[in-house]
């Protein structure tokens, strides 16, 4: 091989061409989207007037359903490709033992803005009994809680404390890609990742 030749090889392989490293990596990339459950931006399934709750049903991305659903101060939140199914994910009877709540924000995670995502988190508020105001009410401990998707069943995979752990966006991020697609609800336990705090000792009394 001449040194003309030898140097447009390295220069080719220096630059990522002709090699499949810098292209798969780029197609592997996961992005994140985002939609709103607010009350405003969904449909109300049913009200109950003597706790104030009720069930509503968002739109996901790429035709998916999201379900919120309030009973005795506590939320639940399950996705499928229908509200029907979606209200008999596993997802959708994980309710936390305290009070609860959820943002109207979900984050779903993606390996294309197009195609239906593997993953979504969500930041959760649990109300703490041992830690109250000067009213006497609960203080919320912030939990980030990450589920798996469709298709397959849709549950918890992972719980990261917000205030625990500084990075706890980025945590849940990677648990989402890392975890979610391969675990098996019904089978595996939720995990905790990173730091644990008062927001996950409420989560898993146990």
């Amino acid at each position: 091989m001449s040194c003309r030749l030898s140097a447009i090889v390295m220069t080719l392989i220096a630059t990522g061409f002709g090699t499949a490293g810098p292209a798969t990596s780029q197609s592997a990339q996961i992005v994140s989207i985002y939609t709103s459950t607010a009350p405003k931006d969904c449909r109300v399934l049913s009200r109950d007037k003597e706790d104030g709750g009720g069930v509503r049903a968002c739109k996901g991305p790429s035709g998916l359903a999201v379900v919120v659903s309030e009973s005795d101060l506590r939320e639940t939140v399950s996705v499928a490709r229908s509200v029907k199914v979606a209200e008999n994910e596993p997802a959708a009877h994980s309710r936390f033992e305290p009070f609860s709540s959820t943002t109207h924000t979900i984050e779903w995670r993606t390996t294309d803005k197009s195609k239906r995502p593997f993953a979504m988190i969500q930041r959760w508020h649990l109300a703490d009994n041992n830690d109250k105001d000067k009213d006497d009410r609960p203080i919320a401990k912030p939990l980030l809680v990450v589920t798996r998707l469709p298709p397959g069943k849709a549950c918890h995979v992972a719980y990261i404390d917000v205030k625990a752990n500084p990075d706890a966006n980025e945590l849940a991020r990677q648990a989402a890609d890392d975890i979610a697609r391969d675990f098996r609800c019904g089978a595996d336990s939720p995990r905790v990742v990173g730091n644990s705090g008062r927001a996950v000792e409420l989560a898993r009394p146990d």
